[in-house]
């Protein structure tokens, strides 16, 4: 049985907002008390910024955009203790055909730096969350909060998730996914995410992965790359460490001096054994692009 999610929209009804101030564009409230809450988001432009909040409401948006200055589609329905929440932000373009083409492909001097997203979750329910990012940049700071999964796509934004607190996940995650078409993506404090599976995948794009600290539960990194850079900082010679890699000549592969080949196209560290906890096993697929694997510095 469905039933729908108590919902706040405000907008330009708010006379008393000059333009460009913040103002609360979207509240989920959470009165069914749902037990976790399916977050599907999408931006196509402009400058997001996800942050743990200090309330209950299971999402607060904010924006220094006026109503009538973008597009929306919102929608939310609970199924029994599942809450699914679905915004899709694009920013009504200004430009003519030609000119919103070469935004598309180019951004930089098109790009609106000024306008932004800011939203808000609660650290009180678990969330799967499915982020979409086209233009533009983003800032996704997890820390604290419950992420049973994570997905997140860019087309040719620039993305950065961390946990900047230093607080870890509050449960562990089932699933990491990253993709990167032509864009860039920047994961750092991997280790607190509490992931068991994490699935990165890169076009002809930019993804840099640190795994420097030591991880909570053991990881298992899929990756593949197309023709694009992977970055991975590896933690210390005390953390198990086994790498596989499918490769082709027309790719690079540059290995750390801690690891030693023990295999066809496998590597590993000092410490890895087959039965080591918290340990990291990469198994990685690379077609033109090039792999860097990086030591934690000292």
């Amino acid at each position: 049985m469905k039933k729908f999610l108590w919902l706040a929209v405000f907008g330009s009804g708010l006379t008393s907002m000059v333009a460009g101030q913040i103002k609360k564009q979207f509240s989920v409230e959470n009165p069914e008390k749902c037990e976790r809450v399916e977050l599907h988001l999408k931006a196509t432009t402009g400058n997001c910024f996800m942050r743990p909040s200090q309330t209950s409401d299971l999402l607060d948006v904010y924006s220094n955009q006026n109503r009538e200055e973008y597009n929306h589609s919102f929608s939310n329905e609970v199924n029994g203790k599942t809450c699914t929440v679905k915004l899709e932000l694009e920013e009504e373009s200004e430009k003519g055909v030609s000119q919103n083409i070469s935004y598309k492909v180019f951004g930089t001097s098109e790009s609106r730096k000024d306008k932004f997203w800011k939203v808000y979750l609660t650290d009180n329910v678990p969330y799967s969350l499915d982020l979409d990012y086209g233009l533009g940049n983003a800032n996704i700071d997890l820390s604290g909060l419950s992420i049973e999964k994570l997905k997140v796509n860019t087309g040719s934004a620039d993305v950065n998730i961390s946990y900047s607190s230093g607080r870890e996940n509050q449960v562990e995650m089932d699933t990491f996914f990253v993709n990167v078409d032509m864009g860039n993506l920047n994961v750092s404090q991997f280790n607190l995410s509490r992931a068991r599976v994490v699935v990165a995948e890169v076009g002809f794009g930019n993804m840099a992965m640190d795994f420097s600290d030591t991880p909570a539960v053991s990881n298992h990194i899929k990756g593949s790359l197309g023709a694009g850079n992977m970055v991975i900082t590896l933690p210390g010679d005390d953390t198990p460490v086994m790498i596989k890699i499918n490769d082709s000549w027309l790719c690079g592969v540059t290995p750390t001096k801690s690891l030693k080949k023990i295999g066809s196209n496998t590597f590993a560290n000092e410490a890895w054994s087959r039965d080591q906890k918290n340990s990291l096993t990469f198994d990685l697929e690379v077609s033109m692009g090039k792999i860097i694997f990086k030591e934690k510095s000292k």
